[in-house]
């Protein structure tokens, strides 16, 4: 079996047992007074659950494959040349994004936020820092306003060591 089917099998048993959780076990624990809504909680994570088991059957049966063959085809992902492909910066944005969640309280929002934007604009080639830093600070800020006064939950901008 390809490796696109191999990734889908693994998605779609992650997405069975996502949607176990969000079909079955979800909705047990909702106040009375929440059970008369159309929508509930686990609206969407049942709506996500059901697109992604679909997605995944659809490459794992094979439905999107295109009708000129692998070799001929640069999209088709071949496992036996995977090192021909750019795989360290794909595994230094997955550790970049480990690193953002571990230091998202203990260097606050902001910080962590700017950093992850312009180290990952950084690993994916962005050379013009000039842009890179201002265009990272207006984002954090601007999402950190929005979450912070906007919805009103609140999210630590500062270190925890500043005590603000």
């Amino acid at each position: 079996m390809a490796l696109d089917r191999w990734i889908a099998l693994i998605i779609l048993v992650m997405s069975a047992g996502y949607a176990y959780t969000a079909f079955f076990t979800m909705d047990g624990s909702l106040a009375p007074f929440m059970r008369n809504t159309p929508i509930w909680p686990s609206t969407f994570p049942k709506i996500l659950s059901v697109m992604a088991i679909l997605a995944a059957l659809v490459i794992l049966l094979g439905f999107e494959k295109p009708d000129t063959p692998r070799d001929e085809d640069p999209s088709v992902i071949v496992y036996r040349r995977l090192l021909d492909y750019k795989v360290v910066p794909a595994v230094t944005l997955l550790g970049l994004m480990v690193a953002y969640a571990l230091l998202l309280r203990p260097a606050g929002f902001l910080a962590s936020t700017v950093g992850f934007l312009v180290v990952g604009s950084l690993v994916l080639g962005e050379r013009r820092l000039h842009i890179l830093i201002p265009v990272a600070l207006i984002a954090a800020g601007s999402i950190w306003y929005l979450v912070q006064e906007v919805l009103g939950i609140f999210l630590r901008p500062w270190p925890a060591f500043m005590g603000i």
